[in-house]
């Protein structure tokens, strides 16, 4: 399958990118790819990959860029050691505003290729991703068809930047995947995301999976290859 290493010009720098085609001709609608806090691995391109064989184009940033080079993470590895010391760093680089605003520019790029079928596009995130999918989604409303997260953390929080203030801009249908006893997400902010989207009039579905937080990632110790499946 396809894959094209960009590099696009945002306001803080240049974000490394991966654009994953499906095989034929397009053109085909669009999806962002948030990456989960384990970054840019071998996991999350192939989880691009799927998306692409669906009939997608996917771009997949590298919401890192700001910390500079890394890894890749073997999440087996990190979750064995510190992992707010490991990946803690680089989370501080980005946030939901950051990634929303570095939105702005992946729907620049996107607009540049001929392979893209119409304006509107899809989102999808993973973990952190989760939020960053929304917020983008409500920062850019006319560019955004549809909006998932699974297993998305701190959706519903008192932070200035928190994803459920951006319910009010949503025009995108959006899903949200949960996980069972999810301390980054518990159903008190389940409740407070869902009366959000609810009070602003967004078309959702929310369900609760099953499994454990980080379900979806093939290289997670929890992935659930039945709910990732069903996700």
């Amino acid at each position: 399958m396809p894959v094209d290493h960009v590099s696009i010009r945002t306001r803080d720098g240049d974000c490394r990118a991966q654009v994953v085609t499906p095989a034929g001709q397009g053109p085909w609608p669009a999806v962002i790819l948030y990456m989960d806090a384990g970054g840019i691995r071998p996991a999350m391109l192939a989880m691009a990959e799927r998306l692409a064989a669906a009939g997608l184009v996917v771009l997949l940033p590298d919401l890192f860029y700001r910390y500079g080079p890394y890894g890749p993470f073997v999440p087996e590895a990190v979750f064995k050691g510190d992992v707010r010391a490991i990946l803690g760093p680089l989370m501080a680089t980005t946030g939901n505003d950051k990634a929303a605003a570095d939105t702005v520019a992946f729907l620049a790029y996107l607009d540049t290729r001929d392979d893209i079928a119409g304006r509107e596009i899809g989102a999808v995130g993973f973990c952190m991703g989760g939020g960053m999918a929304l917020a983008s989604a409500g920062t850019c409303p006319d560019r955004f068809a549809a909006v998932a997260s699974f297993h998305g953390g701190n959706l519903a929080t008192d932070a200035p930047t928190s994803p459920h203030l951006f319910a009010p801009m949503l025009t995108a249908e959006v899903y949200i995947g949960a996980a069972e006893n999810d301390g980054s997400y518990p159903p008190a902010m389940a409740a407070r995301l869902e009366t959000a989207l609810t009070q602003a009039g967004v078309r959702f579905t929310a369900e609760t999976y099953r499994a454990a937080h980080g379900w979806m990632m093939p290289d997670f110790p929890v992935y659930d290859p039945a709910a990732a499946e069903r996700g």
